[in-house]
């Protein structure tokens, strides 16, 4: 059975573990927008766009310039409580091509230090298909991790055990008399859609059409991030709009 058919009508109650399955195999849904793969001891970050807000600063727009700094000190967290063998960064791990001269001397010890203590690996995407390479880590357009297969931007065709990024998905429900937006992830069971990680990164509404080709029933679970803990939505109970 499906994620989006277990789901019920109405949020559920959370489940204080935020373990979801995807191919028959159990993961952890973190509430940070990470996951973890119990099976590889593996941990997975989407879209982190270290840099953003120097990257808008320098077009005067200007943004407090501490979004990389958060970012690696949430991964910083995330890497002491679940001590991966191994971190994937899948995708837009830099907002642009020039984020690696942008930052700060003690951003990059922080990375190089995570990359030197874990196998790392910086799957590339649309913002960064050539990851700084002096930072240390290994670079990859994919990952195969049996049954799961890694990559930045969701296939165009069915493609079981699928992990990606790039959507920043986000869902609205209508609960207690008001509108309330999460970050998410998302998925059928089959495959996978994961919630920007990077501070700055906005989201988008799970019910538009760049999602029509990932779920194509239109069957899927939103597991909404709250504070401390995730509810799972059926897409049906899902609001369109921003």
């Amino acid at each position: 059975m499906s994620e989006g058919a277990k789901a019920k009508d109405t949020i559920a109650v959370p489940t204080k573990e935020h373990r979801l399955t995807l191919c028959s195999r159990t993961l952890v849904a973190d509430t940070s927008g990470a996951l973890y793969l119990p099976d590889h001891k593996a941990l997975i970050v989407s879209d982190l766009h270290f840099e953003k807000g120097s990257a808008f600063a320098a077009r005067g727009i200007h943004l407090p310039p501490y979004d990389t700094r958060s970012t690696l000190f949430q991964i910083e967290q995330l890497m002491q409580r679940y001590a991966p063998q191994t971190v994937v960064a899948l995708g837009d791990s830099f907002h642009d091509g020039g984020a690696g001269e942008r930052i700060a001397p003690d951003d990059a010890a922080a990375i190089r230090r995570f990359t030197g203590q874990t196998r790392w690996i910086w799957i590339t995407g649309n913002h960064d298909p050539e990851p700084p390479e002096d930072l240390g880590g290994e670079i990859a357009a994919e990952l195969d991790l049996d049954p799961f297969i890694l990559r930045h931007i969701p296939g165009t065709a069915p493609a079981a055990g699928e992990i990606a990024g790039h959507l920043h998905p986000a869902a609205i429900v209508h609960t207690r008399g008001r509108r309330l937006r999460r970050r998410c992830f998302a998925t059928d069971g089959v495959r996978l859609v994961m919630p920007a990680f990077g501070a700055f990164t906005g989201g988008l509404n799970v019910r538009t059409a760049a999602f029509r080709h990932v779920f194509e029933d239109g069957k899927f679970t939103a597991w909404m991030i709250g504070r401390d803990r995730i509810y799972p939505v059926a897409a049906k109970r899902l609001l369109a709009g921003d």
